[in-house]
Order: C-alpha cells, then structure tokens, then sequence
C-alpha cells in the first residue's frame, strides 16, 4: 500500500512603507514697499524691496517669542544711504554694516515707527510710515531697527534691503511712505 504524504506549509508577508519624517520650516522673510509723494501730491515712483533678515533678527526673535525674555515692541524704520551700491550680509548689525550707510536726508527728528497691525495668514504688515525728505538725495533702500536715534549704532538690526529697481533720487518737499510686511 502506498502513503501519500501531504505538508502543510504556509507563508504570508506584510510591508508598511512611509515617509522617513515630517519637515516643517518656518523661514523669516519680509519686504518693504515705498512710494515717493512730490510736494504737489503726485505719485513721483513707488517700489519694493525684498529684504535680508539678519542674523541678529532672528535670535532676536525667537530669543523673544520661544525663549520668553524680555520684549519691546519698538521698532523704527531708516533709510539706507544710495552714494555707493549697498550690499548687505546675514551678519550685519546696527554696529557692524561695513557694505552700506544710513541716509539721513529727512526732518523727523528720529526714525520713524510704523505701526503694525494684527498678524493674518502669517504674515504682520504695518502701516505707512512717512519720511519727510528735507534734502535732495539718493536712497537706496530701508532697514528695520529697534532703536530711533537717527545714525545710531546701538539696537537690533531685524532687516535691510535696497530697491528692486535700484537707488531712487529724493528731493526736499518729498514724502516716502514705507510699509513694512513680514512673514514666516
């Protein structure tokens, strides 16, 4: 009599594949919009600036936002001197800007201070901000600092930027508006 002989086997197999990770970052950018009103009231040219945000304003604001450390909420706008071209670098600060100089043809007794209004869809945009030029001169672009002494030294340096479509000529009896947005 033969014997059949059946075995039994059984094998299965599963594999999860996913993702090696979550990426999340959080850059910060800004930029500054300007508008040169003549003393007639006429639009004499508008632009944008695409700013660098430094170093110093961003340990700045993460020392101030995650850290918890003390905070003001002051900050002022200035010029950026248009006699050279102006580079800027991620180092820069208020007592260190070797590529450029602050331009200072306005009457405001200090840098002016925007206003910045409630943060929406990430980002926080001020108001107008104006300078009222009481010299003829070349602007190159803005910064953004936390202390209003004109040609001052002291103070975080948060952003700075020229123009997108290079140094502007001011002459007295002009006004530049300058907005100031940031985003994450």
């Amino acid at each position: 009599m033969t014997n059949e002989v059946l075995q039994a086997t059984a094998s299965a197999g599963a594999e999860i594949v996913r993702g090696g990770g979550m990426a999340e970052v959080a850059e910060a950018h800004g930029f500054y919009t300007v508008e040169c009103i003549g003393p007639d009231g006429e639009i004499r040219w508008t632009d944008t600036i695409e700013n660098l945000v430094t170093t110093a304003g961003k340990n700045d604001a993460l020392d101030k936002y995650l850290a918890g450390s003390a905070y003001t909420a002051a900050w002022f706008l200035g010029l950026v001197d248009g006699g050279s071209a102006p580079t800027y670098a991620a180092a820069d600060t208020m007592a260190s800007h070797s590529g450029w100089t602050e331009a200072v043809p306005y009457s405001n007794a200090t840098r002016p201070a925007p206003a910045f209004g409630a943060a929406a869809a990430g980002a926080k945009a001020s108001t107008a901000t104006a300078f009222n030029i009481n010299a003829t001169a070349t602007v190159a672009g803005c910064f953004l600092a936390s202390v209003n002494a004109k040609s001052g030294t002291t103070g975080i340096l948060y952003s700075c930027g020229s123009f997108a479509g290079g140094n502007k000529a001011v002459t007295s009896g002009d006004t530049l508006n300058v907005t100031y947005t940031a985003s994450l």
